[in-house]
């Protein structure tokens, strides 16, 4: 099989090209299964790429169970290799802003509590993965270290030594941040919700990403905001073309994302459209809200850039937290509000006065001893070959009409089933079973995206979830019949 050069090398996951070329070979049948991929030496010589590059490859296709190494002989495709789903067309919202009423993502959240259920709904770490005795531990030192400082008030903007390490973590995404611009906050949720406040007031309208995270439209129904729905690509995010028309015709008075590996639909803009984005941020003199809370769970060799590092006004309020890497309970975040740094710090002191000090200082504790880009490259493994199962799953399981999501990064799959199909019915139906999904429409303050649903892909793959995807494809199908 003879391959061109791949020309374009300047995407940061170039390696992520040669895989998804290969994949199209199998799927189109160039390579047909127990076929014999061009030796590593090979394909680094005909597509003019890195022989890292081309192992990286092979080794996401191994986690899409496309290929497999056969010791001193090379890479063959699978015998069970099947094709992937056709990625979900961007989708049109309505082009008007409208109250947000998301009460019923709090009904389906409490639903879900269940004792027994399988949790494929809500966006949670697998706490079996997270490095608990290694926290546990620092914890009960910080306690023995410090007695009185542990129990006492921290006020905004927060505890230095997480600020410090906060602002070299921050280094990897780009950004270029003093301690003194971090306020510490009740993870990344607080932050956004303290953003909002500092740069809007009722009756105004921020735009969104379409879907976007339930737990933003609710913050928005909270503080009595609008939302305008923005096309958004499920790959590299939102449309900006969109949002500049927004901007012109004075619809809207700030904009929050999620800026890499989106929840829900995983997308992720590259550094060319993020700097895009900002210019227009700067341009209207609008602030930007960004959560990158997934940024750290990349499965490419380079952490993504965030949209704050290219924020030259101030403009940009980054907000993120361990939450999802080290310890959801902890609650330790933060944000970087920029030129809002006093509204926002006011606001906090108002809101809860403090973040507890003794997580503050059991987090620095744990960045400063040098365990957690260990802990990231195994937790990304993981998370990278659990997706590749679930996606097979998928595959085998679901109406082959099926539309699926892509990601490079997170934990979280976005399902489209055929029109015809309610995601609701299927919420409703599974969760008699004990299993958890969560509904498109959550996702929509206009209740779209009915055939839509969300699965969370962090727990280690087991029997349990394999039998769960059996069942959720045999209510699927009969839906349609």
């Amino acid at each position: 099989m003879q391959l061109t050069p791949i020309t374009d090398q300047t995407d940061r996951n170039l390696y992520q090209q040669v895989a998804d070329r290969m994949e199209a070979a199998i799927q189109e049948g160039t390579l047909q299964p127990g076929d014999r991929l061009p030796s590593v030496r090979k394909l680094h010589r005909q597509l003019t790429v890195s022989i890292s590059t081309v192992l990286e490859a092979y080794r996401l296709l191994e986690d899409r169970g496309l290929i497999q190494a056969r010791p001193q002989s090379g890479y063959y495709v699978k015998a069970t290799a099947l094709s992937s789903p056709p990625e979900p067309m961007p989708y049109a919202p309505p082009e008007q802003a409208r109250q947000v009423d998301n009460s019923l993502a709090f009904q389906l959240m409490q639903a879900v509590r269940q004792p027994g259920t399988v949790q494929l709904g809500a966006a949670i770490p697998a706490m079996e993965l997270l490095p608990l005795k290694a926290l546990n531990r620092l914890m009960g030192q910080v306690l023995r270290d410090d007695p009185v400082l542990a129990h006492s008030y921290d006020v905004p903007p927060g505890c230095e030594p997480l600020r410090q390490a906060v602002a070299r973590r921050l280094m990897d995404a780009g950004c270029t941040i003093s301690p003194e611009q971090i306020v510490t906050t009740n993870g990344t949720f607080e932050g956004v919700y303290l953003s909002l406040m500092a740069v809007t007031k009722p009756g105004d309208t921020v735009a969104i990403e379409s879907p976007t995270y339930y737990g933003l439209l609710e913050a928005l129904e909270s503080l009595h905001l609008n939302a305008l729905e923005l096309s958004t690509n499920p790959r590299d995010g939102l449309c900006l073309d969109a949002l500049e028309a927004a901007l012109r015709r004075q619809q809207v008075q700030a904009c929050a994302i999620v800026s890499n590996f989106s929840n829900p639909l995983g997308s992720c803009m590259d550094d060319a459209k993020k700097q895009a984005l900002v210019a227009l941020m700067n341009r209207y003199d609008k602030p930007l809200i960004e959560d990158d809370i997934y940024g750290d769970l990349h499965f490419g060799p380079t952490r993504p850039k965030a949209i704050k590092a290219f924020d030259t006004e101030g403009l940009v309020l980054y907000c993120s937290s361990y939450s999802k890497t080290l310890s959801p309970g902890l609650r330790i975040g933060w944000t970087v509000p920029g030129r809002y740094q006093s509204k926002v710090e006011q606001q906090k002191w108002v809101m809860n006065q403090t973040t507890a000090i003794a997580p503050q200082l059991t987090v620095a504790a744990f960045l400063a001893n040098g365990g957690y880009d260990r802990h990231l490259r195994h937790l990304r493994r993981l998370y990278q070959a659990q997706m590749a199962k679930m996606t097979q799953a998928i595959c085998e399981c679901f109406p082959p009409e099926t539309r699926l999501t892509r990601p490079v990064g997170g934990h979280v799959l976005w399902v489209e089933l055929p029109q015809e199909c309610s995601a609701m019915m299927l919420h409703q139906e599974a969760l008699e079973r004990g299993i958890s999904i969560a509904p498109g429409e959550i996702f929509s303050p206009s209740r779209s995206y009915k055939n839509c649903l969300r699965l969370n892909t962090s727990a280690p793959w087991s029997p349990k979830i394999e039998q769960a995807m059996v069942t959720l494809g045999q209510l699927i199908q009969a839906q349609q019949t």
